[in-house]
């Protein structure tokens, strides 16, 4: 006779009680510890806007003061008479923005798969230029750009700046003072902040990805172009923002890089606030650029298909 035999009976699992939300002060920890930095952005953040506002809508001069009529036309005046600056901040801020990206990618593409034991040392020398101040780093330019000089000599011998002077980058043999000169500066100082998100993203690739594309004899080209360049695009995007965005605005590459034909809107802007001394155009321009860097930036980041920025 066959016998049946019965699985011995489970214990039931003890009953897990669901934690407990913290009670009197516990409770507001986390909301105090957000509070420093509230009241930092609110007082150099909002409230320098909310004022820069107000002085966009007033009317009036320094000598007899300023009051809030609310008298838009500054923004027309301004759009239309510095628009030939606008256009010329976002094309260099996109020419250094796409530089900053070619020069960079490969850099951290080096630093995360192949730098091995020199990975620290190449990350101390990206870092580097910031040991130095700005405005130090862009003279220095003028100094590697002069007329005469082993880099203009090199670009003359390489007849690369009769391609650059037919484009209108350069004029003639000289690189100083030309649209060249701003976009080599924007692109040097900018240079870090595409490298290191770059080199973030990529660092958090599985390397196992990596070597499934080699067991399915991918070519290394595929591979880049169908796992790596996908899972780098937070990099891609947060580095070209972090370019674009300060490059947009700047204004001393090309002030003491450029010319009066290479100014940017940011030149203007710092002209109007402190030479000229007409505050409500100054705000105006301020106002315009940060909303079309707002939706450049809005359209770029749902184009670029990731919300996923490190």
């Amino acid at each position: 006779m066959a016998t049946v035999t019965q699985a011995p009976p489970v214990a039931p699992a003890p009953e897990t009680k669901p934690p407990r939300k913290p009670r009197g002060r516990g409770r507001w920890t986390p909301y105090w510890l957000l509070l420093p930095g509230l009241l930092w952005l609110l007082v150099f953040f909002a409230l320098p806007v909310i004022y820069q506002a107000s002085t966009s809508v007033q009317t009036g001069s320094l000598e007899e003061g300023y009051e809030v009529t609310w008298h838009f036309a500054a923004y027309w005046d301004a759009l239309s008479e510095y628009w030939p600056q606008f256009v010329r901040s976002v094309l260099y801020a996109a020419s250094a923005t796409v530089l900053c990206l070619l020069l960079g990618y490969p850099l951290a593409y080096l630093i995360a798969f192949r730098a091995g034991r020199w990975r620290n040392l190449i990350m101390i020398l990206v870092i580097a230029p910031f040991f130095t101040s700005f405005l130090i780093r862009t003279l220095a330019w003028k100094t590697i750009l002069a007329d005469g000089g082993p880099v203009v000599d090199a670009l003359n011998t390489l007849h690369v700046l009769d391609v650059t002077a037919w484009l209108g980058w350069t004029a003639g043999d000289r690189v100083l003072a030309t649209p060249l000169a701003v976009v080599c500066g924007l692109t040097y100082n900018f240079l870090p902040f595409m490298i290191l998100p770059l080199y973030t993203s990529l660092e958090r690739i599985d390397p196992r990805l990596h070597e499934a594309a080699n067991d399915l004899y991918a070519r290394p080209s595929t591979t880049f172009r169908r796992v790596t360049f996908p899972l780098s695009m937070p990099g891609v995007v947060s580095g070209t923002l972090l370019t674009f965005i300060p490059a947009s605005g700047d204004y001393i590459n090309s002030d003491l890089l450029g010319s009066t034909d290479t100014r940017m809107v940011g030149n203007v802007i710092q002209s109007q606030f402190l030479r000229i001394l007409d505050y409500p155009t100054a705000a105006a321009l301020s106002f315009i650029l940060m909303a079309a860097i707002l939706a450049v930036v809005t359209l770029y980041i749902r184009k670029s298909g990731t919300e996923d920025l490190v």
